[in-house]
């Protein structure tokens, strides 16, 4: 029964193909035909194919804005492969860039319906940018750096050129979109470090010659080493002071006690006092001689000692002048020396006192000093401070400047990431429309719609094919057949 079945149906498949054979050949011809002539007289359509590299260069090298300790430790920009790859197809893809591209061939050379009459709403410009974009064709080829462009258009020379000229676009825009800040503004900023720091210079040259300091540390030591030997100074005299005036004091008390009129005075005895002035300013001259070895005439220790000699020289010529004056006969020798011995203690008491008074002024003045260097230390110190900030910003931005200078001069040989690895030839043979393709596709066509037209006929139609299809239909069994013949 089966076996009927299949036989049934494979003789109603002929019956309608036989039936229908007129119908399903004229569809066939027409379909092929209509196809057939449609591939040869559509226009033909080309499409330029451009391959890039995409690899990881110094656009990706992290560049802060005020620079950093450890330049030669910059790290990368933490991107990965595909983030890489379709941030260069986001580019490419830019209505910028395709616009660029349509203005430098022209609107009217690549599209020139379109710059006859646009669309509404939209200028020939916008129309030809849309229009790019669906026949701009921008993949990234899978596990690889590899950028795939193609173009279709109807000129195979405008195809290849929109192409190229893509390319060079995405490098200059590439430039733009990872470039650093311009060297014209780093220059600038340089150049107003750069006066700081002078300013910064001058105002510490300044500094020193005003206060006439080259080392602070040195000056410092310097006048700690006067004090300690001021301070020894001053206490050795203030105990000279004391021994004279103990010993003024004791002669006092003797003249007291001697009597005056002995009449046994000679001048020999003034004329020691005398000698013994002339030995003490010799000694006192020959100290003048040592500290001038040492120190500068206007130093305080100097000045010092030349008081004291003046003050000797004083008493020497008041002696001389008395003696010149008096002749001391029959004067008592025991008053004489002693008086003798007070003038003298006398005069080294006036000269100790005078010596203790100058040195407890040098003292006082080296602490004033000493207070004064702390202060112009701090002074120095903020100095200092601002000298070594506007320095390392100078360093800092020389660095900056130099590395943007490098990066123009490679921006303008469009030194990129991105290499060209096929340039866009013109293509020789197009892309559509495929002639054998469509044929093909039209033999397939036309028989299917044949066909379908065939067995679409016999659904709907009234009339009955063969005796099986009579008796299916009415569920009589059919006794008889007559063929029909006009």
């Amino acid at each position: 029964m089966e076996q009927q079945d299949q036989g049934s149906s494979f003789r109603d498949f002929l019956t309608v193909l036989f039936k229908h054979k007129v119908k399903i050949l004229v569809i066939f011809l027409t379909t092929v035909a209509t196809v057939t002539l449609g591939s040869f007289l559509l226009a033909p359509t080309y499409e330029a194919q451009s391959s890039l590299l995409v690899k990881f260069g110094r656009e990706y090298i992290y560049r802060p804005e005020v620079g950093e300790k450890y330049p030669d430790t910059r790290p990368l920009i933490p991107l990965n492969q595909e983030e890489v790859i379709n941030s260069e197809i986001q580019i490419l893809s830019s209505k910028d860039l395709i616009g660029k591209v349509i203005q430098a061939i022209t609107v009217e050379k690549l599209y020139p319906s379109l710059a006859i009459k646009p669309p509404r709403m939209l200028t020939p410009l916008e129309a030809a940018i849309h229009q790019f974009e669906e026949d701009l064709s921008v993949e990234g080829i899978k596990k690889s750096n590899v950028i795939e462009i193609s173009f279709q258009h109807k000129d195979p020379r405008l195809a290849a050129k929109a192409v190229n000229l893509l390319v060079d676009l995405l490098k200059e825009k590439h430039l733009q979109v990872y470039s650093d800040p311009k060297s014209s503004f780093l220059e600038q900023q340089l150049s107003q470090y750069d006066e700081k720091l002078r300013g910064s210079q001058d105002k510490l040259e300044a500094f020193k010659q005003k206060y006439r300091v080259f080392s602070l540390g040195e000056q410092r030591t310097l006048l700690l080493r006067q004090r300690a030997d001021l301070d020894i100074a001053l206490k050795s005299t203030e105990n000279q002071v004391k021994e004279l005036q103990r010993k003024t004091a004791s002669l006092k008390s003797q003249m007291v006690k001697v009597p005056e009129d002995t009449h046994l005075d000679t001048e020999t005895e003034r004329y020691k006092i005398i000698d013994d002035a002339k030995a003490n300013l010799l000694a006192l001259q020959l100290e003048e001689q040592k500290l001038l070895e040492k120190y500068k005439p206007d130093n305080r220790l100097v000045l010092n000692v030349r008081r004291e000699i003046q003050l000797v020289e004083d008493f020497i010529g008041k002696q001389e002048q008395e003696l010149r004056g008096k002749v001391r006969t029959g004067k008592n020798v025991v008053y004489q020396e002693t008086e003798s011995e007070l003038i003298k203690a006398r005069a080294d008491l006036s000269a100790q006192e005078a010596k203790a008074s100058s040195l407890r002024g040098q003292y006082a003045q080296i602490d004033r000093e000493i207070q004064t260097l702390d202060l112009r230390e701090n002074e120095l110190e903020n100095i200092n401070r601002e000298l070594a900030a506007n320095e390392n910003n100078y360093k800092t931005y020389v660095e900056r400047v130099e590395e943007a200078r490098i990066s123009d001069d490679l921006n303008r040989l469009k030194m990129t990431n991105i290499s060209v690895i096929q340039v866009a030839p013109v293509p020789a043979k197009p892309v559509k429309p495929k002639k054998l393709l469509n044929i093909a596709l039209g033999i397939i066509l036309g028989a299917v719609s044949g066909l379908g037209l065939a067995f679409l006929s016999e659904y709907i139609g009234q009339g009955l094919s063969t005796p099986e299809s009579a008796e299916r239909r009415l569920g009589l069994p059919v006794l008889a057949t007559v063929p029909f013949k006009k």
